[in-house]
């Protein structure tokens, strides 16, 4: 079975919006703050994996809300990495209040990169094998995402402190790139309930991101829809679809 890693963490003014709710990227760092320290114990950290020339690189989120934590709460991030196939590792993560309830279920998907090559490797067994991860055949597929119809556009430039080790746009940035284009009105109004997103293509220092976005009204007229990608020179490198509720 696989072992389950939790941290604590209090919720600290900076990783909150107007409304005190903690952001997704503050979520996410937090998240991968735990899986770190989860590899650290087992000794299979960065610096393990680095002298292989290897790196982890995420590949999918999906991520599942009951609500968001809030300024000053005590919250436990636990995660698990859960299987493995062939080429996919797969953790889960749930973030819970200090009574035990589940406030936020993130299922997510991790590769290994060749760090000279840029190019995905087969999961060396005995990188995984201290994590107790179930070894499956079968890929988990993710929902797919609908095309966008009528999107609106925003640029971004990569700035140096959005690269990390791998040498590439870490996933938390991305978030801030999906989310700033719905503007201060709906992100002050809206919350989030479920993200779907997919990582396709690795974003580098000095490239210019264009970030693509439509909304929509659900059947539920409380519920949002955005959909999005991002793109630099045309070419997809990240798309998500976001369920809101408005508050």
């Amino acid at each position: 079975m696989a072992q389950r890693y939790s941290i604590k963490h209090e919720i600290a003014y900076y990783e909150c919006d107007i409304n005190q709710q903690m952001t997704l990227p503050s979520l996410i760092q937090v998240m991968i703050k735990a899986s770190e320290e989860q590899s650290d114990h087992l000794n299979r950290g960065s610096s393990y994996v680095n002298q292989l020339n290897l790196g982890w690189v995420i590949t999918n989120y999906e991520i599942d809300v009951d609500r968001m934590p809030r300024l000053g709460e005590k919250i436990i991030f636990s995660t698990l990495a859960t299987a493995y196939n062939k080429f996919f590792c797969y953790r889960d993560f749930y973030i819970e209040d200090e009574a035990g309830n589940r406030l936020v279920t993130v299922s997510s998907v991790f590769v290994l990169m060749d760090l000279s090559t840029r190019k995905i490797k087969a999961v060396d067994e005995e990188i995984i094998a201290p994590y107790e991860s179930e070894k499956i055949k079968k890929i988990k597929r993710f929902n797919k995402m609908q095309p966008l119809s009528n999107p609106k556009t925003s640029p971004f430039k990569v700035r140096f402190y959005d690269i990390d080790s791998n040498k590439h746009v870490n996933n938390a940035i991305y978030f801030n790139w999906l989310l700033d284009v719905l503007g201060y009105e709906f992100l002050s109004t809206h919350t989030i309930k479920n993200v779907n997103i997919r990582f396709d293509k690795e974003i580098e220092f000095g490239n210019v991101v264009d970030s693509y976005y439509e909304t929509e009204i659900t059947d539920n007229k409380d519920q949002v829809i955005s959909r999005h990608q991002v793109k630099v020179s045309e070419e997809l490198c990240c798309e998500a679809e976001i369920l809101w509720n408005k508050l």
